[in-house]
Order: structure tokens, then C-alpha cells, then sequence
């Protein structure tokens, strides 16, 4: 049985646009470890993006993201496709919905800011020196 005869969705434009985003940053991998309906981004070994599909949380492909603790109540409260992390600490992830309507900016700076939180968790050696901000702007790896 595929992904989509198990009722899971074809990837769409909204997923593959997440894995670009995701991949074009520094170092930034993929795998699947729990499944090939789960794909987790990481840098250098630390997951900041889980792409996945669960019809408990959104009929659409969903991408969990890490925010910062204080950003999460009003980016929840603000945005309709923002919900608390599913399977996550609700305290420092979101699940963002990737239905056709999201606004794609907004998606790229949520997935720069969770690999920029994963990045400052680095120990400085680890870090990457620089990464490239999708509006082209130069940034130091690990500062917001």
C-alpha cells in the first residue's frame, strides 16, 4: 500500500517549497527515522523542522517548527494555520499547516528562525559561520 492509498497526500507545491527552504540553509539534511511519511530536517544532527502528514492534525502535509517561547502564544493566536506542535513540547514548537493559502514568507521566516534557535543551541564550534536569509541578506549562523 503507497502513502497516498493509506491517506496520506501527494506531496504538494507547499511541501516541496518547505524542503527547499529547509535544505538551502547550511548544512541542513534530511532523513526519515520515523517513517517515510515523516521527513526531519536537521543541522548538524539537531532536528528543526518535522515534515509530516496526520489527518488528527490537518487534512494538509503540516511541518513542526521551533519558535521562541515567548513568540509561540501570539503567533498561535494570530495565525489560523499556526497550532501548538503536535507530538512536540507545546512550549517551544508550532505545527504550521502547508495548505495552498499559506503565506510563503511568512513560512521562510518561521523556518529560519527554528534553524537559527537550533543553531544558537550549537556549541560555537559547530556552527556554521554564515547562511544566506531567503531575502538574500547575509547573517551571522545562530543570530536572530
Amino acid at each position: 500500500m503507497t502513502a497516498t492509498e493509506a491517506g496520506v497526500p501527494a506531496p504538494s507545491p507547499e511541501h516541496a517549497h518547505l524542503r527547499e527552504l529547509c535544505l538551502a540553509l547550511p548544512d541542513a539534511t534530511s532523513d526519515f527515522p520515523f517513517g517515510p511519511d515523516a521527513e526531519v530536517f536537521r543541522v548538524r544532527l539537531k532536528m528543526f523542522a518535522l515534515l509530516m502528514h496526520n489527518h488528527r492534525v490537518s487534512p494538509h502535509w503540516t511541518v513542526n517548527l521551533k519558535v521562541d517561547p515567548d513568540m509561540l502564544p501570539g503567533l498561535v493566536a494570530a495565525h489560523d494555520d499556526v497550532l501548538p506542535g503536535y507530538h512536540m513540547n507545546k512550549q517551544h514548537w508550532v505545527s504550521v499547516e502547508l495548505h495552498p493559502r499559506i503565506d510563503r514568507a511568512f513560512l521562510a521566516d518561521l523556518v529560519e528562525d527554528s534553524y537559527d534557535l537550533v543553531v544558537s543551541g550549537l556549541p560555537v564550534r559547530h556552527r556554521p559561520a554564515t547562511h544566506q536569509h531567503p531575502t538574500g541578506e547575509t547573517r551571522p549562523g545562530g543570530h536572530a
